[in-house]
């Protein structure tokens, strides 16, 4: 070594050796001595690189590993290098930090000399390329090669060292050190104990979150997993069994003691008590287990978006969907796609596609003005930092929009902004005045052709490019995110599927253009209000832990212009704040049909990952060539499957590199040589015969074809969104929005789930989405009788959760949420029989129960207590309050009673006779008056047997008063129970009481008339018939004795 080489530091022990520099110099030579080292694994060279230095493939650990097995050991999953070092020597392999979010993480070793780094970029080694080392490591000179045994035959090769510094600085022999080092141990120790013990002892056992230690904050975990604290579920959980214990001799008690006077009003109230119950276990298990998450957007940055460097966030695909600009303004789908455009996401990154499956010139109109506003709205969002970034409700919120701006021209701005809005608007506004009369001709576009959708059933497909690559600029010159277009082919003599058939469009089109790994879809009425949405999806989607398996990422509705005490319980706050987060603590969020973040690879059909194995066990102290032979006769089917499975990984891999030359000859050829996955036919027999788009599935990070011209791309587009494509194909089936319900979204997240998907929950502080909802009870009986319909067309097809999908990765719990979410309309018969019951009590004296013992008054209190009881535990665990859970019972009988019960009949037509219904689009609020519509009615048959209860528990308890009054005292003490019974039925009927009666009286005269027509008739009826008055013939004539004569 030569005299100038500075001070040198190091351990015999472990074979390295610290060289301090001195100041000024550059840093360690180049280490070409070392090329003799042996590969560990194959016991080849090592091997140099192109700049002649010894090829390393970890910093870190510094293990002598040649290229080739470098590579193979990053394929197979273990892409840290230090963990390929330790397991190595250890002799069996572990997973790196970005390995799949179900392996078992290899336990680190404690180090005797500390690693003098902290993941600084050293040389031309990028930080990612770093193994995990713990921040509190000091230091930042490089480290080199340790040899796994000591050879004093080979050189001791030099370190650098800064000698600036004093030796104690870095830590090596002094107290502080020693102290660390302890630290550090204590921490390693508890974290082998934690996974020793099998980690996580929830219901759902998940080893896929299981914390790591402390790294740097960039290598920290982008969310993280918060239970509700045990002091508010403990209680809530043990009131649930208590009250499962009280049902139990609650239902022995009323069918051991029937009334006898009144048997068929027994039989039917315990039929129905019974049929509660059981719904009640159906929803009620499945929130055994709520759990919150959070996430770290700063993690995401430090991880993904180094300064400096190309954004690696992936990129996303949105999609809007909308059908009749009539009943969805096209001022509100602007406004949303507004918002997706400033989204706080990289440009380059963020596709919109809008689908317009109503084919109507109005919505591309509307489109085209957007684009230009665009232009101007995005850059004064990032510029200020606005949020929301829909410019509707941004000009409309009643708050301090100076609070936090600094900047000294913003108000200039803002007021010239918001007169370009209404500029804006006006605009829209004409474009929707002039769509009211359609020519006679048909639309004509602005160079004289015909509008192509001049007829809604027979058009082809259009696709239109407003902003991408090219063109696609803000008045500052900066990029704007792309927008297209989208309106599917329609023929007639196709069954279109309506939604499902729409999305599964949007799909392939999108992957013919951009093909994103990720997507995103949306409401028209849904806009982003938050503009870190997509970031907050990604925490998850791109988490190393947790990303792998997740096949969506759901965030709750929430909804704008609901009057305050929100009367028909449109925003779902109990849905939403509590059975959601139950579901997430079990396998995931049911799919609510917008506002979620997808994974493109899980819509294809595709198995979720499987959970790997943890690694054998082996003694230390058994010698190497021991364990091998144990290892190896063992295993050896074992390594032929995986050998197996390496190919098609390697084939895989080959896909996704091999782009082709050409746009559509290459990409054939391309898919010709994949043999090894799967063969041509069957891929096109499964996603459809489209070369272009069959080659993007094989992509799982997404990506574009090389060499693909942007006009062959734009006719392959159209190509897949032809109304025939699908013939033949999986899609519907097992690929995309699954058809057979008109709710596709509860069918297509269930389909996910038993692939072995897990779904996620996102609530983040500030609402990521904000959509319209139903004003008034008409429309908001025909959106639930919609849910209801495509129930119970999931609950008559194969796809019910009873009979589906066992076998495969549906948790049990999770398949009582989904069985749950299909009979729900089934309750309401039982649930209009037993609102009717009161009122036959009243009115002909008798009752469902005999007269009640101590010991039976005794289980109908503890009933109720449970009953009430649970209810307050969940709003404590939850934070839902009192009134949005009462609103929600009262609805839950509204809608069972009307909406549910229409959906049963429908439901059956259609799948037994074959009667197809077709729903309504629900009316989305426009720019009128706050809550106009609020007590407007719309006549539907949807509103006569709510009313009908009504009239009849009314008639029921003047009757019942009637004949109190008539038979003296002792006849109130039993009137009691019985209008108890009838109040609970008025109660949960008021906010459609308050309804009919509302402020304006607009309730409809033909309402009222069949109400009051139906409740005579049946009280009538009722007192004719009286079977519980004893049948004769007339009274018993016997002989006095007495002669008359």
């Amino acid at each position: 070594m030569e005299a100038s080489a500075g001070l040198v530091a190091g351990s015999h022990n472990r074979n390295e050796l610290v060289v301090i520099r001195r100041d000024g110099e550059s840093g360690p030579k180049p280490l070409r001595q070392l090329s003799g080292q042996i590969c560990q694994i194959c016991g080849d060279d090592v091997g140099l690189t192109v700049d002649g230095d010894l090829f390393v493939a970890c910093n870190e650990c510094a293990f002598p590993i040649c290229r080739t097995c470098y590579e193979y050991e990053r394929r197979e999953g273990n892409q840290g290098a230090l963990y390929i070092a330790e397991a190595m020597l250890n002799g069996h392999m572990g997973h790196g930090r970005h390995g799949d979010i179900n392996a078992v993480q290899v336990v680190h070793p404690v180090l005797q000399v500390p690693l003098l780094t902290n993941g600084e970029m050293i040389d031309d080694i990028p930080p990612e390329q770093h193994a995990l080392v713990p921040s509190f490591m000091g230091g930042g000179v490089k480290r080199i090669h340790p040899l796994p045994f000591p050879d004093h035959n080979l050189p001791v090769h030099p370190r650098s060292m800064d000698p600036s510094k004093d030796l104690a600085a870095y830590g090596y022999g002094s107290i502080a050190w020693k102290e660390r080092m302890e630290i550090w141990k204590q921490k390693q120790e508890k974290l082998h104990m934690n996974r020793s013990n099998g980690g996580d002892k929830g219901w759902d056992n998940n080893d896929d979150e299981s914390d790591l230690p402390l790294m740097d904050e960039a290598r920290q975990p982008l969310s993280r997993k918060m239970p509700i604290p045990s002091s508010k579920i403990n209680p809530y959980r043990m009131i649930i069994l208590i009250r499962l214990v009280v049902a139990g001799f609650f239902f022995h008690y009323r069918i051991t003691n029937p009334a006898k006077d009144a048997y068929p009003l027994w039989l039917i109230s315990v039929i129905c008590e019974i049929w509660f119950a059981i719904s009640w276990i159906l929803d009620q298990f499945p929130k055994w287990l709520p759990i919150e998450r959070e996430t770290y957007l700063d993690r995401l940055s430090l991880r993904y978006e180094k300064e400096g460097q190309p954004s690696q966030l992936a990129s996303i695909d949105i999609f809007v969907s909308t059908v009749d600009p009539m009943k969805e303004p096209p001022l509100i789908t602007a406004n949303t796609v507004l918002s997706i455009l400033a989204v706080d996401y990289p440009v380059e990154k963020v596709s919109c596609y809008v689908s317009d499956d109503g084919a109507a010139m109005l919505t591309f109109e509307a489109l085209s003005e957007t684009s230009e506003f665009a232009k101007k709205w995005v850059p004064f969002c990032k510029k200020f930092s606005i949020e929301p970034r829909a410019p509707e409700w941004y000009f409309q919120q009643k708050i301090d929009y100076l609070k936090d701006k600094v900047h000294p021209s913003f108000v200039k701005e803002r007021r010239a902004m918001k007169r370009e809005y209404e500029e804006f608007k006006v605009r829209i506004n004409a474009l929707v005045a002039k769509a009211q009369k359609v020519p006679e001709e048909g639309w004509t576009m602005q160079d004289g052709t015909l509008w192509p959708g001049n007829n809604v059933r027979d058009h082809p497909g259009m696709i239109q490019v407003f902003l991408g690559q090219s063109g696609g600029h803000d008045i500052d010159g900066n990029e704007l995110p792309r927008l297209v277009y989208v309106s599917r082919e329609k023929r007639p003599g196709f069954n279109h599927h309506k939604k499902a058939g729409a999305m599964n469009a949007l799909v392939r089109v999108s992957a013919v253009l951009t093909n994103a790994p990720y997507l995103l879809n949306v409401d028209c009425d849904h806009y982003f209000n938050n503009s870190k949405a997509v970031r907050e999806a990604m925490c998850f989607m791109m988490d190393p832990l947790v990303g792998k398996q997740v096949c969506y990422v759901q965030f709750p509705q929430r909804f704008d212009g609901i009057d305050r005490h929100d009367r028909y319980a449109n925003r779902n706050v109990v849905f939403f704040d509590i059975n959601m987060k139950g579901l997430d603590g079990i396998q995931g969020p049911i799919y609510v049909g917008t506002g979620c973040a997808f994974r493109r690879q899980s819509l294809y059909g595709i198995d979720a990952p499987k959970k790997k194995k943890p690694p054998n066990r082996t003694c230390n102290c058994w010698p190497n060539w021991c364990c091998c032979c144990c290892c190896c006769t063992g295993s050896r089917k074992k390594k032929a499957t995986k050998a197996k499975q390496e190919n098609k990984k390697t084939s895989f891999k080959n896909a996704e590199n091999g782009t082709p030359a050409s746009a559509l000859e290459g990409i054939e050829g391309g898919i010709k040589d994949k043999q090894n996955l799967t063969s041509e036919q069957k891929l096109e027999k499964k996603f459809g015969q489209s070369p272009v788009f069959v080659a993007s599935t094989l992509l799982e990070n997404g990506g574009m074809p090389k060499g693909a011209t942007p006009a062959s791309l734009l006719k392959e587009a159209i190509h897949v969104i032809g109304c025939g494509y699908e013939d033949k194909t999986d899609w519907g089936k097992e690929i995309g929005w699954i058809y057979g319900s008109v709710t596709e979204d509860i069918l297509t997240g269930f389909k996910m789930h038993c692939h072995g998907w897990r779904s996620i929950y996102c609530v983040p502080s500030r609402p990521a989405f904000k959509g319209s909802a139903p004003l008034n009870l008409s429309d908001r009986l025909h959106q639930v009788l919609r849910w209801a319909l495509g129930s119970v067309e999931i609950f008559l097809s194969k796809h019910c959760p009873l009979w589906y999908g066992y076998g495969g990765g549906l948790k049990w719990l999770e398949r009582m949420s989904y069985i749950n979410a299909t009979i729900y309309p089934w309750t309401s018969i039982p649930l209009l029989a037993y609102c009717t019951l009161p009122a036959v009590c009243l009115l002909t004296g008798k009752f469902i129960t005999p007269e009640l013992s101590n010991v039976a008054s005794l289980w109908f209190l503890s009933l109720f207590i449970c009953i009430f009881a649970t209810g307050i535990l969940e709003m404590r665990w939850s934070g839902v309050g009192i009134d949005d859970w009462w609103r929600n019972e009262q609805f839950w009988v509204i809608g069972g009673v009307s909406a549910h019960l229409f959906a049963v009949f429908q439901g059956l037509l259609k799948v037994l006779a074959g009667i197809d219904t077709n729903f309504t689009v629900t009316s989305k609020a426009g720019d009128d008056e706050d809550f106009s519509e609020l007590y407007t009615f719309k006549w539907t048959t949807l509103l006569i047997p709510p009313t009908t209860l009504l009239i009849v528990n009314f008639i029921g308890v003047v009757a019942g008063v009637s004949n109190a009054i008539n038979n003296g005292y002792e006849s109130w003490g039993p009137l009691f129970g019985k209008l108890f019974f009838s109040f609970w039925v008025i109660v949960h009927l008021y906010p459609f009481l308050k309804g009919l009666v509302g402020r304006q009286n607009r309730t409809p005269t033909i309402v009222i008339v069949w109400s009051i027509l139906l409740a005579s008739i049946f009280s009538l009826l009722w007192v004719r018939i009286d079977p519980f008055l004893p049948k004769s013939d007339g009274p018993l004539l016997e002989e006095c004795g007495l002669d008359c004569n």
